[in-house]
């Protein structure tokens, strides 16, 4: 899935007045679980399915055969095929893979390729999921945002948010260390291959990733931090970009814009909308939702 055009990609997240403190407020690093504990499952001799907790917004899937080929794993909600969310699996370990379209019934897929572009499916499970809270899905790591409290920037953010006593200022402080200190990576943004994930210890050691390992890296963050984000990927215009949005308990999911444009990144904030610091053709651009047509949420 992320090919070159992780490259160049548009990182919006909403920075909105009215993120209010949370009962996470401060420096309480929170890692939601996320387990294979064998209550409800579909399995056969090469692959495992385990849907025990899909009221937390997640299923884990394992392959329990060592190979070299693809695996590919596919979640469509609702029997909207516009609405498949694709994965790549490695062997032998469980992948959390998240359900973020929310209640409803969602067909869990796994396939194994079998040369090319060509897949076998090896199991199916359709489940139907009712989530036990809305927010489920993006307040624990998955296999995108693949975190634990062991993770360096898990660390980081406890440490920079130490003092922080809401959501916002939390988000300030986070946004404002990534752009600090670390540097876009040219040279993996012309080689990435389909399949690739963020490491986020690697990005922490070598301060530097494309545009997916930023979005990785502030989500991580901030989740851990209790404050519910999206990894959205989708489109601004005619290009195909990777966005955070931040939750806000007055204004719901908003989608401000801090966004790479080859060469570094930029903040165009609508927090400080008031100030008239921005431009009025800017904000209006920001604050039309019609802008970003998110495809995929993570």
């Amino acid at each position: 899935m992320m090919k070159k055009r992780f490259g160049a990609m548009v990182l919006a997240f909403s920075m909105a007045l009215g993120l209010a403190a949370t009962p996470q407020a401060g420096a309480k690093t929170v890692i939601y679980p996320t387990e294979a504990t064998g209550e409800q499952v579909e399995e056969n001799e090469k692959c495992i399915i385990d849907y025990s907790n899909t009221q937390d917004g997640y299923v884990m899937v394992q392959y329990k055969e060592d190979t070299s080929k693809m695996i590919k794993v596919q979640t469509t909600a609702n029997d909207a095929e516009d609405r498949t969310y694709t994965y790549t699996l490695q062997p032998q370990r469980y992948e959390v893979i998240p359900l973020t379209e929310g209640d409803g019934s969602y067909k869990i897929t796994v396939n194994l390729q079998v040369d090319g572009n060509r897949y076998s499916v090896v199991m199916s499970k359709t489940i139907d999921v009712e989530l036990d809270d809305q927010f489920a899905p993006y307040i624990r790591p998955n296999q995108y945002v693949n975190y634990n409290a062991s993770t360096k920037v898990v660390k980081k953010a406890a440490t920079l948010t130490k003092k922080s006593k809401t959501d916002i200022a939390k988000v300030k402080k986070i946004y404002k260390y990534v752009i600090g200190n670390y540097k876009y990576d040219t040279k993996l943004a012309k080689t990435v291959q389909t399949g690739y994930l963020p490491d986020l210890d690697k990005v922490y050691k070598k301060k530097k990733g494309i545009c997916f390992d930023y979005a990785a890296v502030m989500t991580a963050m901030l989740r851990s931090q209790g404050v519910p984000t999206k990894l959205v990927i989708g489109y601004t215009g005619n290009a195909y970009h990777a966005w955070v949005n931040v939750y806000s308990k007055k204004k719901g999911w908003i989608t401000g814009a801090i966004y790479f444009n080859g060469k570094k990144w930029k903040l165009m904030d609508p927090t400080f909308a008031s100030t008239s610091k921005s431009s009025k053709s800017i904000m209006k651009y920001i604050g039309d939702g019609r802008n970003y047509k998110a495809k995929y949420s993570y």
